[in-house]
């Protein structure tokens, strides 16, 4: 019976992605390098945009004070699209960054930046004023829209600051009507700059292009026809429940960019994680789908009144961002009412627009531990470090090929072509394994810390640290976290003569980094850091600081009178 609906499946998708198929694949050069892609897709995010004005009275954007129509979002991306390009000068290629939470003008801005041919960069929300400067300094935007909150604490900028809370609602209602600009882009022009942090310290913008975002939106549609023709509910019923920051794939590649195409509503939930708010929205909005965090999901099954809510509207439930493990997805399952046939996994990254493996129910039951088959279009490869690729079972680095990979890193070709070859083949720095057809990853990059979902690469931290007076040396690490699944921790060499302090240490970093960047235990020493043959730091022997049953952090060779 499983083999005749395996069949039965392939079949199906055999009639939708083979020759004369509505999501019909083939090959072609893309960038010098030859990529399966989607014969009929769109040509550009302006494209894409245009086509969404026929889902009219549709809900799109849903949030707790606004409800933004297809037809009211069209008129407020035409206007915002001429007030930039009249009274700002935004052009095809300039970039306009985005600093904020998650509101319907967040999206709104977006697109108005796409019908103009310009570039959106989001800027990470929780960054600090320094790191802020950096992106403006790294991307040098024409134009900032940014919200209320972070607006106060912005400081002086030497470009055009708009507020998202009000002069974007001001300047969509002054300019109502505006024509829709008529615009060039080419499919490998550059649309959208994310900032993810970088194994070499400062955070690096990948750079994706329209090709790789519409790449996005078609692989959604596809799922949603493959659905359709299993009988499941029909796309326009589909109600999506956004979570976390538009600043990241998750959230605008993966669920504001193909709902629009799709004409299916985004459901905002805004402010901090509540579990029985999201409930009590999912219930309200009739919520259907939802990707979320580990760290959403544990809260979930640990504070989620399901008895009081209504969530049988609930029909796919993902977990993103962040591994997790097999019997945490056990518990997930268990707990969570939604969950029980609908939890699926994946794997991905800034630098590719969608997940790059996805694990579906049957998936994660038949074969724990897996992040699934690679998605429509990826090519994946197991490859030692020689590049030579690896038989199944063997652990190598995870190298993917696919219309969603990022162009580059923006103004920094070393990092790129230390990324992508020359055949446009991403070398993720993941070790993993191949095990018939299935996908299991054994370690993410290098020392990646994944706190809540959010990424935090050590040497950021670190060089950050290095620059403290009285830091000798130092290395961050992650450690383990029931709550976030990892936090940041941090051992610091200082002298016996002028040792530096945990609270010097606290302000030094609260100036300069995110919050979930800064670390939440210290080991403070004057005995310097084990290091190999090479002269590197020996990470893997060095002892994180833990914390002791008052939460103080405990470790060895603190200095007296400091916390160790």
């Amino acid at each position: 019976m499983a083999t005749d609906m395996q069949a039965a499946f392939a079949a199906l998708i055999g009639n939708l992605t083979g020759p004369g198929g509505e999501f019909e694949l083939v090959k072609e050069q893309v960038l010098g390098a030859p990529l399966t892609v989607m014969r009929n897709r769109e040509r550009s995010l302006a494209d894409v945009f245009a086509k969404s004005e026929r889902f009219a009275d549709a809900d799109y954007l849903v949030s707790e004070e606004q409800r933004v129509s297809f037809a009211q979002h069209t008129a407020d991306v035409r206007a915002l699209a001429h007030s930039f390009a009249e009274q700002y000068g935004i052009g095809k290629g300039d970039r306009v960054a985005i600093l904020g939470a998650n509101s319907p003008q967040w999206v709104e801005v977006f697109w108005a930046t796409q019908v103009l041919g310009a570039i959106a960069v989001g800027f990470n929300a929780w960054w600090s004023p320094p790191e802020v400067a950096h992106a403006l300094d790294d991307s040098t935007p024409k134009l900032l829209v940014v919200d209320r909150k972070r607006l106060n604490s912005l400081g002086e900028v030497d470009i055009p600051v708009l507020c998202l809370d009000d002069d974007i609602p001001r300047l969509a209602a002054a300019h109502t009507g505006a024509p829709l600009p008529q615009t060039p882009i080419d499919e490998d022009d550059p649309a959208i700059i994310l900032y993810t942090s970088g194994t070499s310290g400062r955070p690096k913008g990948a750079v994706h292009s329209n090709r790789n975002a519409i790449a996005v939106t078609d692989f959604h549609h596809f799922n949603e026809k493959l659905l359709e023709s299993l009988g499941a509910a029909h796309p326009v019923e589909r109600r999506y429940l956004l979570t976390s920051p538009l600043f990241h794939i998750a959230s605008l590649h993966n669920l504001a960019l193909p709902s629009l195409a799709t004409g299916t509503a985004v459901v905002m939930y805004q402010g901090s994680f509540d579990p029985n708010r999201v409930l009590a929205l999912i219930e309200s909005e009739r919520v259907t789908n939802w990707g979320a965090v580990p760290t959403m999901a544990k809260r979930l099954v640990e504070s989620g009144d399901f008895d009081k809510y209504d969530t049988s509207s609930m029909t796919s439930f993902a977990l993103a961002s962040a591994p997790s493990s097999p019997e945490f997805k056990r518990q997930v399952r268990e707990r969570i009412p939604f969950a029980k046939n609908s939890l699926v996994d994946s794997y991905g990254l800034t630098e590719s627009c969608t997940g790059i493996a996805v694990a579906t129910p049957v998936d994660l039951a038949e074969n724990p531990g897996t992040l699934g088959r690679p998605t429509l279009t990826v090519e994946m490869e197991i490859r030692d470090p020689f590049g030579v690729v690896l038989p199944d079972g063997v652990d190598g680095e995870v190298c993917v090929r696919a219309p969603y990979i990022m162009l580059g890193y923006w103004n920094n070709p070393a990092a790129t072509s230390a990324a992508i070859d020359k055949d446009r083949w991403l070398h993720t720095g993941d070790i993993g394994s191949m095990r018939d057809g299935l996908l299991y990853l054994n370690s993410r990059r290098s020392d990646l810390i994944l706190r809540g979902g959010e990424n935090v690469y050590p040497t950021e931290v670190e060089q950050c640290l290095d620059e403290c007076p009285g830091v000798i040396e130092c290395i961050v690490l992650g450690a383990p976290d029931e709550d976030l699944g990892q936090i940041v921790v941090a051992v610091v060499v200082t002298s016996e003569s002028d040792p530096v302090t945990e609270e010097t240490l606290n302000d030094w970093v609260s100036k300069r980094l995110a919050y979930f960047k800064r670390p939440a235990r210290w080991r403070i020493t004057t005995n310097r850091l084990p290091r190999n043959a090479t002269g590197k730091i020996a990470r893997k022997v060095v002892e994180a600081p833990r914390a002791g049953r008052d939460g103080s952090a405990v470790g060895h060779d603190s200095v007296p009178g400091h916390t160790g």
